[in-house]
């Protein structure tokens, strides 16, 4: 076995590290090696990581070195995954990823108790950072997950969605994350509206984190559109309060997928009832269970009147730019993600620029149950598009980490 250099290990993508340990390149227990030196280097800093398991990650390693020379062929054979620490390594998704190759190195951070903001990570070292500002909140609650993928740590972790909690931090770290379809994979949750995600760079690392958990065969057909997707366009769902700015990157992205053929956009005038009443009593936070159904009912009545014109709808995945540690404030971060969680839509989340100041943005995109491929194809798509390095330069890029702040 010919060992390299790992000092492209934070640019690898899932599948290229995969496809090196299947070829005999590099071996499981030195990506899992490459990984943990990895976060040695950058957490000190980012603050993504609650605990980590060099043991057990180890064990892990030499499990799937000893089954890819038997001449199985792991589909993600190798991969250092990051677990989010509210699931676990007994997680569904966790057992299922490890069967399928992953290395789980550590437990992320997400919010800490007795607060009622959910968008940021708490570590025994302070609050997790954004990788592209110390100052800002990387969102949450997959705080640690979406970090540790941003700054090149891991290049897959998990996450779980319950109102936005995949997609909150994908947009605000820009990264992809993936809402499942409810249903599709065991809920995490007695309504039945925290479902698993993936934090991932790339949409076919996303797609094989999918066919892994959820037995589908969507990474085998992963192209962009074959036609332009037709897409209704709302920045505000008929209520949210999204700031102009936001509104303005997301739209022009918009139309940067239709230059490229894979989305046909129409701004339409979508006016959806605010979810959070409805989303809080199912959630057994207050309010009428029968009322929380009725509401229910009329969101997916409206979203089947969007679908049955629309292959997709697209929103900005939050309406308004991250916020600091001190919290959102006023600002519900959730606004534009948790009428989701309720009708069971899946939906994702796509760099799609940054403001002025420099603040990442993330476009949503929500399609009918069961047509994650569909998603998945428009960020193929987008990754050709390439929104390119934020106009201020603060955070960790790949060629300048150095773990200290």
């Amino acid at each position: 076995m010919t060992t390299r250099s790992f000092d492209d290990y934070s640019t690898l993508a899932a599948r290229q590290i995969a496809a090196q340990v299947l070829a005999g390149e590099r071996s499981a227990h030195e990506m899992a090696q490459a990984a943990l030196e990895a976060v040695a280097r950058l957490d000190g800093t980012v603050r993504a990581f609650t605990e980590l398991w060099p043991r057990h990650a180890a064990a892990c390693a030499t499990q799937v070195d000893r089954r890819v020379r038997a001449g199985e062929r792991l589909p993600l054979a190798g991969v250092p995954l990051a677990v989010k620490a509210t699931e676990g390594l007994n997680a569904y998704q966790t057992v299922r990823l490890v069967a399928a190759g992953c290395i789980p190195i550590g437990a992320t951070a997400t919010p800490g108790r007795g607060t009622s903001w959910q968008t940021w990570g708490d570590t025994d070292r302070g609050p997790t950072l954004n990788p592209h500002n110390p100052r800002w909140s990387p969102g949450g609650s997959s705080a640690g997950s979406a970090a540790a993928v941003a700054c090149g740590m891991v290049p897959l972790a998990t996450g779980s969605d319950g109102a936005g909690s995949v997609r909150i931090p994908a947009a605000w770290c820009a990264v992809i994350g993936l809402k499942l379809t409810n249903g599709l994979v065991p809920a995490r949750d007695r309504a039945g509206l925290n479902v698993a995600g993936p934090l991932a760079r790339n949409a076919a690392d996303a797609a094989a984190y999918l066919d892994a958990i959820a037995a589908t065969s969507t990474l085998r057909g992963l192209a962009p559109p074959l036609r332009p997707l037709r897409a209704a366009w709302s920045a505000t769902l008929g209520f949210a309060e999204t700031t102009r700015q936001i509104a303005d990157v997301t739209h022009a992205f918009v139309n940067q997928l239709a230059d490229a053929d894979a989305l046909a956009p129409d701004d339409v005038a979508l006016r959806l009832a605010d979810p959070a009443p409805c989303w809080a009593a199912l959630r057994g936070k207050g309010g009428d269970t029968h009322s929380a159904s009725a509401a229910r009912t009329a969101l997916l009545r409206a979203l089947d009147d969007v679908f049955d014109k629309y292959d997709v709808l697209a929103t900005p995945t939050t309406p308004n730019p991250p916020h600091g540690h001190q919290g959102p404030g006023h600002a519900m971060s959730v606004a534009l993600t948790w009428a989701f969680n309720i009708t069971g839509h899946p939906a994702i989340s796509i760099p799609a620029g940054w403001t002025v100041k420099g603040e990442p943005v993330g476009l949503q995109l929500v399609c009918r149950p069961g047509r994650e491929s569909d998603l998945l194809a428009v960020a193929v798509s987008a990754e050709a598009l390439c929104v390119g390095a934020p106009p201020h330069g603060n955070g960790l890029r790949l060629s300048e980490r150095t773990g200290r702040e």
